[in-house]
């Protein structure tokens, strides 16, 4: 059963989803298109070997973002923005994927390392 709402918006103002956009594009974009063009932020000094993952791990995010916002934005069907979304819980999926092996990478990295002898 589908809700018909007559000469109301059912996705909401697009205006709330415009400015998301533009904040997400602001904040969480140019974080990993720098990293992937070889500058690394000094907080992440230390775990340089995910670092081109939790940069893919970002775009996923930023993606999720898109695919979430636009549809709403162009005012579409209830199925499309279901089926959008649907996508969405993908790219939270590949987020996690990417994440949990960039911290894997830089775990074993740290071991890996020279260890210094021990006194005593």
């Amino acid at each position: 059963m589908v809700i018909s709402y007559e000469g109301v918006r059912v996705n909401g103002n697009p205006l709330y989803h415009w400015i998301a956009l533009a904040v997400s594009t602001a904040v969480v974009l140019p974080v990993p298109v720098a990293i992937l063009a070889g500058w690394t932020p000094p907080w992440m000094r230390k775990r340089q070997r995910g670092l081109r993952l939790r940069a893919y791990g970002l775009l996923c995010i930023y993606a999720l973002m898109l695919v979430n916002g636009i549809p709403r934005i162009a005012d579409a069907s209830f199925e499309t923005v279901m089926a959008c979304m649907s996508v969405g819980f993908g790219f939270i999926a590949a987020t996690a994927v990417l994440f949990l092996l960039a911290a894997r990478k830089d775990s074993g990295a740290q071991t890996s390392g020279a260890f210094e002898p021990r006194e005593g």
